[in-house]
């Protein structure tokens, strides 16, 4: 039986508008195509320059870009006079990682990275075991113990206090975990799958998080991380969301760590430079706002409304409005 948030079984409808874009991808060529525009959606990419790409004529290339667009992976670059095609969000989320030329993710092996359980508090210990029952079916305990005494040590490095350590590393390793069997194919969610990225996981990042989910709802996967995570979410963040009924109790600045990168389809980074992996088969992007961190309420209003544009636009690209 679905759960809340469970995927559901396509419609007919979406089945078949999945199925023509198989079919149409079923062509190399188009393939290639979609694979190139993909590796470099910002460059102005024109007939010629493609054909040589991938040894063809011109007039193929055309063709072949016509059929991507008619089954909506390709859309119009947006702002742009001269015609100019992109791969559209369905191309992203629906067949992101088929396009790269490598592998999108690397298994995470654990055979040689046991740590030592005994040496973990028992709170740790006890959140091993529960994490180690309920990832099973995808990971081995081995796997799962250096997730968590990871993600504990991650914390425990920057806590002020040990009192809600032991529910934090169950929260980050969760979610770690989750992101990685994300990535390997695992856990497929049906949904986009959107990482937010900031220096200190503290204000922006939890700002556009926040939104998108209560916009959003159950149509997209949020998670958010930093470069640098402070200690806890700035306070008048929290106010100015809560201002607009977007909550934010639940939430924790975390460190940025390789898995969540590979589960998401599209990465958002705010300042924190190139801090972010880069993974092929992903769209990212930059969006050049504000740090919050020290501006009195007034002006986190502003940037708070700045980044609520910003996730409308995004959920126009992906299709969530």
């Amino acid at each position: 039986m679905s759960g809340p948030g469970s995927p559901a079984p396509l419609d007919p409808a979406s089945a078949e508008s999945r199925a023509r874009q198989i079919a149409i991808l079923a062509d190399p060529v188009r393939l290639r195509l979609l694979s190139v525009l993909a590796t470099d959606p910002d460059r102005p990419w024109n007939a010629d320059q493609l054909a040589i790409i991938l040894e063809i004529d011109a007039p193929s290339v055309l063709g072949h870009l016509d059929n991507l667009q008619a089954v909506g992976l390709l859309v119009p670059r947006p702002g742009v006079a001269s015609p100019q095609l992109i791969p559209s969000a369905e191309a992203w989320v629906r067949f992101g990682r088929l396009l790269a030329g490598k592998p999108a993710y690397v298994r995470v092996e654990s055979a040689d990275a046991r740590v030592d359980v005994d040496a973990l508090p028992s709170p740790i210990q006890r959140i091993a075991d529960r994490l180690t029952y309920r990832y099973s079916a995808h990971f081995s305990r081995e796997t799962v113990e250096r997730y968590v005494a990871e993600s504990y040590e991650l914390l425990k490095a920057r806590a002020k206090t040990t009192r809600h350590l032991p529910s934090l590393t169950s929260r980050f390793a969760s979610d770690r975990l989750g992101a990685l069997a994300a990535a390997q194919g695992f856990d497929l969610t049906g949904v986009p799958e959107v990482l937010f990225v900031c220096v200190q996981n503290s204000g922006r990042s939890q700002m556009a998080a926040g939104l998108l989910r209560t916009l959003a709802g159950e149509r997209v996967h949020v998670r958010t991380a930093g470069s640098q995570p402070a200690d806890t979410i700035d306070p008048l963040v929290v106010e100015v969301l809560n201002e607009i009924g977007v909550p934010t109790v639940a939430e924790f600045p975390k460190p940025l760590t390789d898995e969540v990168v590979q589960a998401a389809d599209v990465v958002i980074t705010m300042g924190c430079g190139d801090a972010c992996p880069v993974y092929p088969g992903r769209r990212y992007m930059d969006w050049k706002i504000r740090d919050p961190l020290g501006h009195p309420i007034e002006e986190v209003r502003r940037i708070r409304d700045e980044v609520r544009s910003h996730v409308e636009a995004l959920m126009v690209g992906l299709d969530l409005r």
